[in-house]
């Protein structure tokens, strides 16, 4: 019986490492530490109770969660604190705040880790934590699987990180500004020769090379619309997307944008902003490259009396053509959207709703995009999520 039982676990360890290696996966950061009250007001928790989810998505419309870690996640910041590796072997997830005890209050403190999640394993394990800058936030792995960059939201720098196999170490750091300037989201270029960061509180997008291994920042930071909280790059390499949040996280019942920044042109510019909803958070363009999405808070989280609370969200559908970009429609979802990603053949779109504890499943046809009126509900409050590249 034994000896049964054994054969059984092994046989199910080598679905789940084969599922590791299929497409495609998406990783899900929840945070249970923060909720908010009638009137607005956060209400914290002791950590101990996070998690990060491992999902297959081989059935687009019913996935399957085949791993859950115990590891911290917050929903502080850009829902973009984690990444997959291009060969499906490794995860990343940036640690950006934790809850500590002060007296008889609870309070957020920035924390400064970045944890190494082995995929190969069955199931997948936690091989090490990295010691970063402050608060880091926003990340991305760059097309080759190589370097990873993180912003580090608590300090104004960013950290250029090596993959070699499952060691993961610190390449680089450059400093974009001070801590005031709130360095949130960073990401490569398709060639992985250059980077863009949003700075949160400064309203700005910068511009880095690298080379050899090196970060360089030669100053160059172009005027996105107020609080940028995401930024996206098309596969083509010829746009960028920031998402504008307009309110330093939150609502505030105006609408607010996305901006356009024209890569192509010599310097890079700012071409256009176009108008979304209250509020964009997640932020994401097909690997297709003709639409993105942008998840639309539309003031879940605020007080019940707020005239500009809604109980769901939306997700604002921009279609791109060429370096035009079109707000074509918004798709009702459910509370507070966080993350939203693109499947890597661009069929389906996931957005993670924080308040529901559950993905709408979105079908996108070309530029056409429709809710297949499906859930798919996880053990916590989707913080940040991001999906395999193939």
């Amino acid at each position: 019986m034994r000896l049964g039982l054994r054969l059984l676990a092994l046989s199910a360890a080598s679905v789940l490492v084969s599922t590791a290696h299929a497409a495609p996966f998406m990783i899900v950061g929840n945070d249970e530490k923060v909720l908010w009250d009638d009137e607005g007001k956060a209400v914290l928790s002791a950590p101990g109770r996070d998690n990060v989810l491992i999902v297959d998505l081989a059935e687009p419309e019913a996935p399957k969660i085949v791993a859950n870690l115990p590891l911290k996640n917050s929903v502080i910041g850009p829902p973009v604190n984690l990444a997959i590796t291009p060969d499906g072997t490794l995860a990343l997830v940036a640690d950006s705040v934790d809850v500590i005890k002060e007296g008889d209050a609870l309070k957020q403190v920035p924390d400064d880790k970045i944890h190494v999640i082995d995929l190969r394993s069955a199931p997948p394990k936690l091989v090490t934590s990295l010691t970063a800058g402050k608060q880091p936030s926003g990340l991305d792995i760059a097309a080759n699987g190589d370097w990873a960059i993180v912003a580090n939201r608590g300090d104004g720098t960013v950290n250029l990180l090596s993959i070699k196999g499952m060691d993961v170490s610190i390449a680089d750091t450059v400093a974009l500004g001070s801590a005031g300037d709130q360095v949130a989201h960073v990401v490569f270029t398709p060639d992985a020769r250059k980077a863009l960061a949003v700075k949160f509180a400064s309203h700005k997008v910068s511009l880095m090379e690298i080379r050899d291994g090196k970060l360089s920042y030669e100053k160059v930071d172009l005027p996105t619309g107020l609080w940028p909280y995401n930024v996206v790059v098309a596969p083509s390499g010829r746009i960028a997307l920031t998402a504008d949040n307009g309110n330093a996280g939150a609502s505030d019942g105006s609408v607010d944008t996305v901006s356009v920044i024209d890569l192509e042109a010599n310097p890079p510019r700012i071409t256009d902003r176009v108008v979304v909803g209250d509020g964009p958070e997640g932020l994401g363009i097909s690997p297709q490259g003709g639409v993105a999405a942008a998840a639309i808070l539309r003031g879940g989280n605020a007080s019940k009396t707020a005239y500009f609370r809604h109980k769901t969200g939306t997700v604002a559908v921009l279609k791109i053509d060429g370096q035009t970009v079109t707000h074509m429609k918004d798709i009702e979802v459910g509370g507070l959207p966080e993350a939203v990603c693109f499947t890597p053949d661009g069929r389906y779109l996931y957005v993670g709703n924080y308040l529901d504890q559950d993905f709408s499943i979105l079908k996108v046809d070309g530029t056409d995009v429709t809710d297949t009126g499906k859930r798919f509900k996880v053990p916590g409050h989707p913080a940040s999520a991001r999906m395999s590249v193939r």
